[in-house]
C-alpha cells in the first residue's frame, strides 16, 4: 500500500477574542488588505496593529518639506512606506524618490505595497543599504530637494518577539535592525565587561542604575548563565532593583527595562556612529535651498543631531535651522502613543 506523503493540514491558530495577545495569533491584524475593519478598530483604540507602522507627525513633516511635481527627494528609512508614499504623492507622478533601509524583510514587503499603490521603479528607487551611504546616492542622482530621516524603530520590528525589540514579550535578545549582520544583543553581552556595560547604559540611554545593572548582568553570566532572551534580561533588571519601594518599583522597572533595551540596540546597530556619518554627509547631500527635517526620539539623538545643524549653520552651509524642536500634537499622542517621544528638527541648505 502506498503511503500518504502529503504534508498533514495544520489548523490556523485561533484568533483569540477581539485583540489577541500573542503577536503569532493576530492573523487579522497582519493581513490589513482583507481585515480593514479590525484594523481601524485596533487604531480607534489607540494602538498599532501588529506588522504595521503609524507614520508620525506626517503634516508638519510635509508642511516643512514643500514638495513640488519633478523634485528629487530622499527617505533615509523607508520602513513601512508611510512617508515614502506621503512624499510621492506630492509629486504628482512628476519627479522621482530615493529610500533606504537596512531591514531586507520588511523593506520587501512595502516595496510591493507601494508597486500596488502605483509607486513603481519609475517613482521609487529602494536601495537595501545603510542611510548613512547617502553620498553614495547624491552624488548618482545629483543631490536631492529634500531629504526625511525617520530614526525611530518601526513598530513591525518592535512587535515581533522574534526581533527581541520588546522587553514585554519573551524572544530571543536579538535587537539587530539587519538580523544577516553583526552580532546580536546576546552575543554582545557574552564578551562584555562591566566597566564597559556600565558605560554603554549610561551614554546610550541616560540609566541612573548602570552600576547596579552592569554588576549583575555580567555576574550572571560568569555564572555561566547566558542572557539570551528577553525575559531573561527583564528578570535581572526586576531583581537588581528589588530594593524600591513597592509604590515606584512597578514603574521604575517599566523605564529602566525601556532605557536598557535601547542602549544595547543602539550598540549593536551602531546607531551613533551612523547617525554621527549622516549628519556629516547631509549638507552635502542637499541641493542649494533644498530641505531636510528629521525625527529623533531620544536625547543621545536629539543631542546629536541639534549640534550638527547648529554648527552647519554657524557656517553658512545652512541659511536655516529649527532652534526649537517641532513637536506632535496632543491629539496625535493619543491616537498614537508611540509619538509622544518624538521631536523633529530641520534645516535649509543654503542658496550658493
Amino acid at each position: 500500500m502506498e503511503q500518504n506523503s502529503q504534508t498533514p493540514h495544520k489548523r490556523r491558530v485561533r484568533y483569540k477574542g477581539k485583540y489577541p495577545k500573542k503577536f503569532e495569533e493576530k492573523y487579522k491584524e497582519l493581513q490589513p488588505e482583507k481585515y480593514q475593519d479590525t484594523i481601524q478598530h485596533v487604531i480607534q483604540k489607540g494602538n498599532t496593529p501588529a506588522g504595521m507602522h503609524i507614520s508620525i507627525m506626517v503634516d508638519e513633516i510635509l508642511d516643512f518639506l514643500k514638495i513640488q511635481p519633478g523634485q528629487i527627494g530622499f527617505d533615509a528609512t523607508l520602513g513601512y512606506g508611510g512617508h515614502t508614499k506621503a512624499m510621492l504623492q506630492c509629486l504628482q507622478g512628476k519627479g522621482h524618490m530615493y529610500a533606504t533601509d537596512v531591514e531586507p524583510e520588511e523593506s520587501a514587503k512595502t516595496r510591493k505595497r507601494l508597486e500596488e499603490q502605483g509607486f513603481g521603479e519609475d517613482m521609487l528607487t529602494i536601495k537595501l543599504q545603510n542611510f548613512c551611504t547617502i553620498d553614495e546616492i547624491a552624488k548618482e542622482v545629483g543631490g536631492f530637494d529634500f531629504i526625511l530621516a525617520d530614526l525611530g524603530v518601526s513598530s513591525m520590528q518592535i512587535d515581533n518577539p522574534k526581533r527581541g525589540f520588546s522587553f514585554k514579550v519573551d524572544g530571543p535578545l536579538d535587537l539587530r535592525l539587519n538580523q544577516q549582520k553583526g552580532i546580536s544583543a546576546a552575543e554582545r553581552l557574552d564578551t562584555i565587561g562591566r566597566e564597559e556595560l556600565a558605560g554603554m547604559l549610561y551614554e546610550n540611554s541616560d540609566e541612573p542604575y548602570c552600576e547596579e545593572l552592569a554588576k549583575a548582568i555580567t555576574d550572571e553570566i560568569r555564572r555561566g548563565h547566558r542572557v539570551d532572551t528577553t525575559t531573561k534580561l527583564r528578570e535581572i533588571i526586576e531583581k537588581t532593583l528589588d530594593f524600591l519601594p513597592e509604590k515606584e518599583k512597578k514603574e521604575t522597572v517599566k523605564k529602566t527595562c525601556q532605557r536598557v533595551f535601547q542602549a544595547l540596540r543602539i550598540d549593536v546597530n551602531q546607531e551613533f556612529e551612523v547617525l554621527y556619518e549622516f549628519m556629516e554627509k547631509l549638507p552635502g547631500a542637499l541641493k542649494p535651498g533644498g530641505r531636510a527635517a528629521i525625527l529623533t526620539f531620544h536625547s543621545g539623538e536629539d543631542k546629536l543631531v541639534k549640534a550638527a545643524l547648529k554648527e552647519g549653520y554657524r557656517a553658512g552651509i545652512y541659511e536655516e535651522y529649527s532652534k526649537d524642536v517641532v513637536c506632535p500634537s496632543a491629539e496625535e499622542c493619543v491616537r498614537n502613543p508611540r509619538a509622544r517621544s518624538t521631536k523633529m528638527r530641520w534645516a535649509v541648505r543654503a542658496e550658493e
